[in-house]
């Protein structure tokens, strides 16, 4: 007689992404598998909340609770644990073993999905852009490369990597082709530095919560996907031609971060971003760790040219630099292009808003404790976008320089001016990233 075994216990640990995409397309319909809870970490406000049923399918009717990741050994000893799944992005290889070493002494297994187990695969060419860390320059490069393939007469839907940090499951299936599309869909300050340049640029964007739905609706629009990817996890979609950007402000972290490193392994191109900002050694240092890594790799070097859209307005004033969110605070950057351009410009000084930052804002500086004289962009909630229109607002400065991709004004009541510092790729090499993406349109054939 056959032996009926019990399913497996399984956490998943994650940050609202990842994770949920993990379960959906390998645990969610495999009856040796039952999840009993995801952890939350990263993003504030996600725990506490459920997957819901309509998305964790019909062997989960209750849904899923989503909890702190501070409880997690608790968790392992109380739900009778076999296995833990690490499912989040852009953590160093230690802090990943940390969390290893909390889950073997809790009893359970810990465990990664690789790019085989959870990557779709789609029915037309799909080019991916991904990154050793988060702030490289993906979403510049991404749309630049969108430019060039509409320019070729190819329809491209850009897939972007999952911020569902609302209503999950009317988050599902999310299509924005215009700005009025993210305000009824209540995108957070985060989701918009994402979506706004690429609707500016012409682009229609698909993101959500489950991504099996989110390719079979962007197939039916479009002649080729373009995976915009988040912090420097690997692609949902499986790539015809994958590029990884690498920074060479950064350098060492081509290799001390994951998923990052394997990335940056599995990559047919990667870009050197920033080169024209960064001192050439450092250019230099980080070529030679990719070439070590990834010897089969397309080397090609990137820039990342800013421009403000009124240096005049800045000159010789007290200046309040709002930055890129998540580059800022677990990307690990001191400061970002805002504070570049500002500098460039001649500001008369920049003002440091810690002292004046409201509660909620406030605790980054302690959470984050690399933070340069810079207030990043946060508002994942609405308390939290509030928070960081007060701090704008308390700070004394003349003028803000906004270096995030979103017009800020038009989503928080501020009472200064606004400048905003806008960053875009820059191919640098002859033949570069140009030619690397003409060769891959070649090899799969022209529009249909």
């Amino acid at each position: 007689m056959a032996k009926h075994y019990a399913p497996r216990r399984v956490v998943i640990i994650g940050a609202a992404g990842r994770d949920f995409h993990n379960f959906n397309v390998v645990c969610r319909d495999d009856p040796r598998v039952d999840v009993v809870a995801f952890t939350a970490a990263q993003i504030p406000d996600i725990a506490g909340r459920r997957y819901p049923p309509a998305l964790a399918g019909e062997r989960y009717p209750a849904g899923i609770p989503i909890v702190s990741e501070s409880e997690l050994e608790g968790l392992c000893r109380a739900e009778r644990v076999d296995t833990v799944v690490f499912a989040y992005s852009d953590v160093s290889h230690a802090d990943v073993m940390h969390l290893a070493s909390r889950v073997l002494a809790a009893g359970a297994d810990f465990a990664l999905l690789g790019p085989d187990r959870t990557m779709l695969d789609a029915q037309i060419p799909v080019i991916a852009v991904s990154a050793v860390r988060t702030g490289c320059g993906k979403s510049q490069t991404a749309r630049w490369i969108s430019r060039r393939l509409r320019d070729r007469g190819l329809r491209t839907a850009v897939i972007r990597h999952p911020m569902p940090y609302g209503d999950l499951e009317r988050q599902a299936v999310q299509r924005f082709a215009d700005r009025g599309d993210l305000a009824a869909a209540g995108c957070t300050v985060e989701e918009r530095e994402e979506y706004e340049p690429h609707l500016a640029s012409g682009s229609v964007v698909y993101a959500g919560v489950d991504y099996a739905r989110i390719l079979a609706q962007a197939e039916g629009e479009a002649d080729v996907i373009l995976w915009d990817g988040g912090n420097n996890d690997f692609p949902f979609v499986r790539p015809g031609l994958h590029i990884v950007l690498a920074d060479p402000l950064r350098p060492g972290h081509e290799t001390s971060y994951h998923p990052g490193e394997a990335v940056l392994r599995m990559a047919d191109v990667v870009v050197l971003a920033k080169c024209d900002a960064a001192p050439s050694a450092d250019v230099e240092r980080v070529a030679a760790a990719v070439r070590a890594a990834n010897p089969r790799a397309t080397v090609v070097r990137g820039g990342s040219p800013i421009r403000l859209d009124d240096p005049d307005a800045v000159r010789g004033k007290r200046v309040l630099v709002v930055e890129d969110g998540p580059t800022t605070t677990h990307g690990g950057m001191p400061y970002g292009a805002g504070y570049r351009a500002a500098i460039d410009a001649q500001a008369a000084s920049i003002v440091h808003p810690q002292p004046y930052a409201a509660a909620g804002i406030a605790e980054l500086y302690a959470e984050y404790p690399h933070l340069g004289p810079v207030l990043p962009a946060m508002g994942y909630t609405p308390a939290q976008l509030d928070a960081l229109a007060r701090s704008i607002n308390a700070t004394p400065a003349d003028v803000v320089v906004c270096g995030t991709p979103i017009d800020l004004a038009a989503v928080a009541p501020l009472d200064k001016p606004v400048v905003r510092a806008r960053y875009e790729f820059a191919d640098l090499d002859s033949p570069g990233l140009g030619a690397a993406i003409d060769r891959f349109l070649l090899r799969v054939g022209p529009a249909r």
